[in-house]
């Protein structure tokens, strides 16, 4: 088994095209065509992540956090980067990181967050928008039903947790073949067609455009294929950024704190004054989620759980919902379980191992 086999189903998984514009996913540094001896599974990459994967025989490196974040001009060592890179190089090991592409997946990182808090009825807290496609094709109506079925094997019709959605409208389609035309229908050179079509509407995730256009011009029975193909502004339920849902059984503040320290195994939690009554809705958001308070707010959450709070910024709580700032390190720690999920579904007998090297540049002093 090659190392592109493994990084295919995190891929298909969490799709590159979902990364921020600012991230930075996928392979790394070195060769994914080569064979796999086992992956390391961690949270960052450094220079004792490379060692350990040296010691324990695994050729690649799976991370969360993307080891090259902007672009180098040079690599000489002169940095922990650098080094990490070269060590990589020389061990012929390939680091692949999976970042903000697996924070905006449904199933993603605050899916695992809101697991562990038990969330009922966990939602995206923020989906995204333009991320999805309409597409229109037109077939005679004996050949609809195969012609969809095979568009919904190759993932289209999704919308939120309804597969095999689609629209039909029956009407007449013209046409007439050209003298080197190979109609289906009718004869080269011969006079207008007009034949019984329906018209097939269906959703098309951005990740899966070319798949589908694929499918439908290899399982579409014309030699010429009618389709559009729109943009739509409509938000995709199933990605983007956060999480909300409810507690099972509320909590006052503090059992709640107490809660999400033993849960989310930190040392410490940062946070604001809350408002009254208990703890039920919890808005969450893996690693820096500052940006999404104000969804968190809109949302009716009591409280909203996430990392790297600066002063300043707890202040935008104005009573209204308390922030808890558990860490970066520690909202995402569990990412790696993630990793291991995904890659067992589909290889169960490949060496998969847990770092045992702390990542976490931040320590605490009590």
């Amino acid at each position: 088994m090659q190392i592109k086999d493994i990084l295919a189903e995190i891929e298909r998984f969490a799709p590159l095209p979902y990364q921020e514009s600012y991230d930075n996913c996928g392979v790394q540094v070195g060769d994914a065509g080569i064979e796999a001896t086992g992956a390391l599974l961690t949270l960052d990459v450094t220079e004792a992540v490379l060692d350990e994967a040296i010691a324990r025989g695994c050729n690649l490196v799976v991370a969360h956090h993307p080891l090259i974040f902007s672009g180098l001009k040079s690599i000489t060592g002169r940095n922990y980067v650098e080094r990490t890179i070269l060590k990589a190089i020389r061990h012929d090991i390939v680091i692949y990181a999976a970042h903000t592409n697996l924070d905006n997946v449904q199933a993603g990182v605050n899916r695992k967050i809101a697991e562990r808090l038990g969330l009922q009825q966990a939602r995206i807290l923020a989906p995204v928008k333009e991320s999805l496609y309409k597409l229109y094709t037109y077939v005679p109506e004996s050949q609809a039903t195969a012609l969809l079925a095979a568009l919904f094997t190759a993932g289209a019709g999704s919308i939120g947790e309804y597969s095999e959605c689609s629209f039909a409208t029956p009407g007449a389609g013209t046409f007439r073949p050209s003298a080197h035309s190979k109609p289906v229908i009718g004869a080269a050179g011969g006079p207008r067609e007009i034949v019984a079509e329906q018209k097939l509407e269906v959703i098309v995730p951005k990740h899966l455009k070319a798949a589908v256009l694929k499918t439908l011009k290899e399982n579409h029975p014309y030699e010429e294929v009618a389709y559009e193909l729109i943009a739509l502004e409509n938000e995709n339920q199933t990605i983007g950024a956060g999480m909300v849902g409810r507690l099972e059984n509320p909590m006052a503040p503090e059992d709640f704190l107490r809660f999400l320290k033993e849960k989310m195994k930190t040392a410490c939690v940062r946070y604001t004054a809350p408002p009254a009554g208990k703890i039920r809705t919890v808005a969450l958001c893996g690693g820096a989620g500052s940006f999404l308070l104000k969804q968190a707010r809109a949302a009716g959450a009591d409280v909203f759980v996430t990392g790297d709070y600066k002063y300043h910024q707890f202040f935008d709580a104005e009573d209204q919902i308390m922030i808890a700032d558990i860490g970066h390190y520690e909202s995402e720690q569990f990412t790696i379980e993630i990793f291991s999920e995904i890659v067992k579904e589909k290889f169960p007998n490949f060496a998969l191992l847990f770092t045992k090297t702390n990542t976490n540049p931040v320590n605490y002093y009590f």
